[in-house]
């Protein structure tokens, strides 16, 4: 009979803190898709993306002991991945930066409902922002940070992570809008 999803999590962290190799095997592959879905987000590619996820199951590994098991599993694995791509990242935030700002000024422009778009052609336009302005979209839109937050864990100032916001949607739209009129 199987196990109820939160038990076989709760499980499976209960014996990675024991140092069951298996179990660690097992935590690898049932939150494999979800880490890597997060690193592809914020990374340049896909090979950074491989790089940051096992990076961070190994800092899972080394850490999980001090992981409260009365919290949820999930939202603590996705801290541990974002701030990985970051500190990965951070050697190459401040050159961009510094270079990011120095593009075209941003310009707001009324949002577009997305409604044609699958997940991939949105992942795909993602990929095609600029590193910096992909960050902070994710950061921001995606997992909620406010720009305060940003500012500490990029290095930027929290004008700056505004400025980066709204350079990617108004690439965004411009890149949906792009895309509409191809088909």
């Amino acid at each position: 009979m199987p196990k109820h999803p939160a038990i076989a999590e709760q499980e499976l962290v209960r014996q990675c803190k024991r140092g069951h190799l298996k179990y660690q095997e097992l935590l690898y592959k049932q939150f494999y898709g979800y880490a890597m879905g997060i690193g592809l987000r914020y990374s340049a590619n896909r090979d950074d993306a491989l790089e940051a996820v096992n990076d961070v199951f190994i800092k899972v590994f080394n850490s999980i002991k001090s992981f409260d098991e009365k919290l949820p599993f999930k939202p603590w694995l996705r801290r541990v991945i974002v701030n990985t791509v970051i500190d990965q990242r951070r050697k190459n935030i401040k050159n961009l930066a510094e270079a990011g700002l120095d593009e075209a000024a941003f310009a707001a422009t009324p949002a577009l409902v997305v409604s044609k778009l699958n997940a991939d052609d949105i992942v795909m336009l993602m990929q095609t922002l600029p590193e910096m302005n992909r960050m902070v979209f994710n950061l921001y839109e995606v997992d909620g940070y406010n720009h305060e937050e940003i500012s500490l864990m990029l290095g930027i100032a929290a004008s700056s992570s505004r400025v980066y916001l709204g350079r990617a949607k108004e690439r965004l739209r411009k890149l949906i809008l792009q895309q509409e009129e191809k088909r």
